[in-house]
């Protein structure tokens, strides 16, 4: 049978006339999961709704054995640098989110890349696909990571950061609540956040490279969320405090991001907490946190949870009234000062509980009324740890 010549059609299907016909600027061989996971985590930080559709694209930079792969939009940029096998050093613009659905796709093979100056050819095996190359002259320069001001634990960090964001509020009407607030006085690191109805406060050591340093910001929530997800489990995390460019910069193995800061003025929530509590309750973690989920099934919208602690070294939890339905379990507390019954937000005091990472949580109370601060400890009759610290408002019941 003769053999049949591809048609110029087929032959641009799979990226052969493109690249003959046009100067190639880039080319490169690639493991595939490490460039899935590369282009996966760069494009997480890609808007959903970009300002100009050049900082919807990934820019891909090949050069001395490596390749970075960068986003940026104006307020947070992303880098990872990957080795790979460099045939020709180049640089690209590339659709991010489309990239990062091929990458993920592509079979467990390695990888070439190449492109032109208009087009992107990626083939794994028998996949092959062709991308329109975006404008490089439109993108904007990818920002400098500021001085590092010192390091911190990895895993430590995110810990941290976790537990305080559980009180930073959603309610965009309040933009500067749905911020994390980052201070730093010498050795000592402090993570803060609220929505007014709590606040979380975790403190942690890092090790600064000015033992002196001393500074404020406020970064924003989901930001931060996403820094103690993806770089803080790779070891020792760089932190960059912000210059006269009013970034800030995290980096950890061959990760780095920058995020402006929000600005504002935030409140002195430190001054919430009580200096001295008269009453204190402790109950074991797990038990309160699976007792609240279990009466909160009775709790309809708006309705409290109801916290009676009592001299007989009982918690009494209870939901509902009268003709509403009602639940109600007893627990094991030991109280110090006079009786006291409370009552809080149900969502409020589940999320605080599940921050703890203790055996057991102190209530500190000064009266009923007033805010309740919630820290952890390890024996029912020891001493609380104030390194994690969760004020929560209390629910006014109608007999008060």
């Amino acid at each position: 049978m003769e053999e049949v010549p591809l048609s110029e059609n087929h032959r641009t299907c799979l990226g052969l006339s493109s690249a003959t016909s046009e100067r190639r600027l880039m080319k490169f061989t690639i493991d595939r999961d490490v460039l899935a996971e590369a282009v996966g985590w760069t494009a997480r930080s890609l808007p959903a709704r970009p300002t100009s559709p050049v900082l919807s694209g990934l820019l891909i930079t090949a050069e001395n054995g490596e390749v970075a792969i960068a986003g940026f939009d104006h307020e947070i940029s992303a880098r990872q640098v990957v080795e790979a096998d460099i045939e020709q050093d180049g640089t690209c613009l590339v659709p991010g989110k489309m990239l990062a659905d091929i990458c993920r796709s592509l079979p467990s093979a390695p990888v070439e890349f190449a492109a032109s100056d208009s087009k992107v050819f990626i083939s794994c095996r028998s996949a092959k696909f062709q991308l329109a190359a975006m404008p490089l002259v439109d993108y904007p320069e990818l920002p400098e990571l500021p001085e590092v001001s010192g390091t911190v634990n990895g895993t430590e960090f995110a810990r941290a950061v976790s537990q305080v964001l559980v009180a930073a509020s959603k309610d965009e009407t309040l933009p500067i609540l749905t911020g994390i607030r980052l201070e730093v006085q010498g050795d000592t690191m402090t993570l803060l956040a609220t929505d007014r109805y709590r606040l979380a406060m975790r403190e942690l050591t890092w090790s600064p490279t000015n033992p002196e340093i001393s500074a404020q910001v406020l970064i924003k929530s989901k930001t931060l969320a996403e820094v103690g997800r993806t770089l803080a489990g790779s070891g020792e995390l760089s932190i960059a405090l912000p210059d006269a460019h009013e970034l800030i910069g995290f980096e950890a193995a061959s990760r780095r991001t920058t995020s402006v800061l929000m600005d504002g003025d935030y409140p002195n929530i430190r001054a919430l907490f009580p200096e001295e509590t008269q009453i204190h309750a402790v109950i074991r973690t797990s038990d309160l946190a699976e007792a609240a989920r279990r009466i909160s099934l009775v709790a309809e919208r708006n309705t409290p949870l109801r916290l009676a602690f009592s001299e007989t070294g009982e918690v009494v939890i209870d939901a509902g009234r009268g003709d509403e339905a009602q639940g109600s379990e007893t627990l094991q507390a030991h109280l110090s000062g006079q009786e006291v019954t409370v009552a809080y937000n149900p969502a409020y005091l589940s999320e605080g509980l599940g921050a703890f990472t203790t055996e057991f949580v102190r209530f500190s109370f000064t009266e009923p009324t007033r805010p309740a601060v919630l820290s952890g400890q390890d024996e029912i009759l020891g001493d609380d740890s104030t390194e994690y610290r969760y004020l929560l408002m209390p629910v006014r019941l109608p007999a008060d």
